[in-house]
């Protein structure tokens, strides 16, 4: 046999078990022949082959017969007459053709499995050819042969197999006396999964020449095997007995129970450690998540800390450049003070002594402070400003210079009038009123 992939070797395998058939390189043509569809390839073994529509007796000589000749074609008053329901009749067919075609597109019609129908059309024929074995039949499985040999894999059961042939004439006797009987009812629905088929349907024929089945009556016990084969674990032909029956089958069981139960108990180990492996899994996930959410929430609190930190610094510095620059623009105003007092003490110039033309001024400021000094009597007012800017007794800028009785105030309009024109001389008396 040519080399194959492992995929069309187990086609090849399940082919070799449905259809009986051994040559492995025969099974590789067929397969080649349709494309390695399994499905397709089973169904044209089973299906019959079409009927010849050429005639049996070849005594007869086929010679042509002259064709007849054609009817004359319908006259223009039939066209005229036929023509609106010929319009009506193609625009209907139209119509149905379109709509039929939208409601396929919208409501699609799911595929059916051709083998569950089959076993569903079984069950619904055996229930009816005997509807007084009805209630103790063995429960058949309405789903295809495969489909039933999984469901047994999955229960850990075996699979009992019943191939029903009407034709035979121990049949209807075996299901009414023995097949449908109470005991063997109970035993078959107890220990197996049943799975029923007609070797008139394309399932049944292909499992009766699979399973050899040579003689009818006939039932099979089967379990998978490896590589997608059948096992057969025992056949049983022909009419039998309930006991004959229980008893072969009782046998078959006690043989095959420690491989299932075995199995049973292998499937619920691997059940129960991918369960604990599963939460083993979700314990670790979640200690994982916890952990991460430790650490996120550690690094989100020294983030935090950090931020707060810098925000401090921040704040600190400001806070220092701000002291700082306040503390230079003071030294910058006292400087600037400084320099001013000293201009308005050099603009002054000398103090005069005292004579007939000198003044003098008494000033006092807000403080109680008092401060005297004498003037020539032509200086102005704004010399009195400038001895009062002059000394370091007042920090205020705007003030006015003001005399209490009568009150007169020596503002900026009058830094011109000298002392004796202001009423000063000889002497006069003015206090520092602060501007607020």
């Amino acid at each position: 046999m040519a080399d194959l992939g492992p995929g069309s070797e187990d086609k090849v395998a399940y082919f070799q078990a449905i259809t009986g058939i051994e040559d492995a390189d025969l099974c590789s043509q067929i397969l080649s022949a349709h494309n390695w569809d399994l499905e397709l390839a089973i169904s044209s073994l089973s299906s019959s082959p079409p009927t010849s529509s050429i005639d049996p007796n070849p005594s007869q000589p086929l010679i042509p017969r002259p064709a007849p000749p054609p009817p004359p074609p319908p006259g223009l008053v039939w066209k005229v007459v036929t023509f609106p329901f010929s319009v009506a009749s193609s625009t209907l067919s139209l119509s149905a053709r379109v709509a039929s075609g939208v409601l396929s597109l919208l409501a699609p019609v799911p595929p059916t499995d051709p083998s569950l129908s089959e076993a569903s059309a079984f069950i619904s024929s055996f229930r009816r050819d005997f509807p007084d074995a009805a209630s103790t039949s063995p429960d058949f499985v309405a789903e295809g042969f495969m489909d039933a040999l999984q469901r047994s894999q999955r229960e850990f059961k075996l699979l009992f197999v019943y191939l029903h042939s009407p034709d035979h004439p121990d049949v209807p006797d075996f299901c009414q006396r023995c097949l449908c009987s109470e005991a063997v009812a109970s035993f078959v629905n107890e220990n197996f999964v049943s799975w029923g088929g007609s070797v008139r349907g394309s399932e049944g024929f292909r499992m009766s020449n699979s399973l050899k089945a040579s003689r009818f009556p006939f039932c099979a016990v089967v379990m998978a095997s490896t590589n997608q084969r059948i096992a057969i674990l025992t056949q049983i032909e022909g009419p039998k007995s309930p006991e004959e029956m229980i008893a072969m089958l009782q046998r078959v069981v006690e043989e095959y129970a420690p491989s299932l139960v075995t199995a049973r108990l292998e499937a619920e180990e691997r059940r129960n450690n991918m369960r604990l492996r599963e939460e083993q899994d979700a314990a670790y996930r979640a200690s994982l998540e916890a952990d991460q959410a430790r650490e996120r929430q550690r690094k989100e609190e020294q983030e935090r800390l950090e931020r707060e930190a810098a925000e401090a610094e921040r704040k600190c510095k400001e806070e220092e450049e701000a002291r700082e620059r306040a503390a230079r623009e003071a030294a910058e105003r006292e400087a600037a003070l400084a320099k001013r007092r000293e201009e308005k003490a050099m603009s002054l110039g000398i103090e005069p002594d005292k004579g007939p033309d000198v003044t003098r001024v008494l000033i006092r400021f807000p403080t109680g402070e008092r401060k005297e000094r004498r003037f020539h009597c032509s200086a102005t007012i704004k010399s009195l400003y400038d001895y009062v800017d002059s000394l370091d007794c007042l920090n205020a800028e705007k003030y006015f210079l003001v005399s209490s009785y009568p009150r007169v105030s020596y503002g900026p309009e009058k830094y011109s009038q000298t002392l004796m024109e202001a009423g000063l001389h000889p002497q006069g008396s003015l206090f520092v009123e602060v501007e607020s």
